[in-house]
């Protein structure tokens, strides 16, 4: 076999040794690189699918648009209405009730009465 025809094999036998050694070095680096590679193959195949789908139907992707905006607004309404109502931080303080001429309220507790009672003779 000539130089050339045996070049493809050695390249192969070359990246499929490099591909062990990673592997066998550092085994969970490999396995991340996997899943980030598939990660990005799929980003990519939805983003060419999404793209073709907006070529074809412009409006339903304006309308989807249109309505992901006015959630968000909504949403966002909420929020500040939520935050606005609120309670309010800081320092309280009590103040006794007076009457016009000055004087103070009598407590809400009343005394009990004393029961009378009945003697039998």
């Amino acid at each position: 076999m000539s130089t050339l025809n045996s070049l493809p094999g050695r390249a192969l036998d070359l990246v499929a040794q490099v591909g062990d050694g990673i592997r066998d070095a550092i085994p969970g680096v490999a396995g991340k690189w996997l899943e980030t590679g598939a990660k990005l193959g799929a980003l990519k195949t939805g983003t060419r699918i999404a793209a073709t789908f907006v070529r074809r139907n412009p409006a339903v992707a304006v309308a989807a648009a249109a309505g992901a905006g006015l959630l968000w607004y909504v949403a966002r309404r909420q929020a500040k209405k939520a935050q606005a109502n609120g309670a309010i931080e800081g320092s309280a303080t009590r103040i006794e009730a007076k009457r016009a001429n000055g004087t103070s309220r009598r407590s809400t507790a009343r005394k009990p009465r004393a029961r009378k009672t009945t003697q039998t003779t």
